[in-house]
């Protein structure tokens, strides 16, 4: 039976595009597992000037945190700035309700960062870059003790 539809490929990072798509997405999940209640969440670094040097970009929904970039400016790596912005991202996410937290790190990045951390490795994709894996992580969150 023909389709009343056609394909067309592109290359345009048009976001009314990609709105046009996610839209009836977000419907069918909504109808199954309820609103996810997706809030942005950013932790930022400000150098000297005010501007920002880094930080951590992420949201929170489905009780979950997700920290979708993390950078530590390169002349404070090793200080525990990256530290102080994943502990504020993560007691933000335990007062927004949060009970986990996930990412993902290339194998030449930080894995061994976040298991410091207690996150702890649940996927792996090797050759992703080529020569190089890419690795899933996720840490249960719990209130602090009182």
């Amino acid at each position: 039976m023909p389709t009343p539809y056609s394909l067309t490929l592109t290359d345009t990072a048009d976001e009314a595009l990609r709105q046009a798509i996610l839209a009836p997405l977000v419907e069918y999940n909504l109808s199954q597992a309820g609103a996810s209640g997706n809030r942005p969440l950013a932790v930022l670094v400000h150098d000297a000037q005010g501007n920002v040097a880094g930080g951590a970009w992420g949201y929170t929904g489905f009780q979950w945190l997700f920290i979708q970039l993390l950078v530590v400016p390169a002349d404070a790596r090793g200080q525990g700035l990256g530290t102080q912005i994943m502990q504020r991202a993560e007691a933000e996410a335990i007062e927004r309700g949060c009970v986990g937290a996930w990412l993902d790190t290339f194998e030449f990045q930080a894995r061994g960062f976040y298991e410091k951390l207690g996150y702890a490795c649940f996927g792996q994709i090797d050759g992703y870059p080529p020569g190089y894996a890419r690795y899933f992580m996720k840490k249960a969150l719990q209130p602090a003790q009182p």
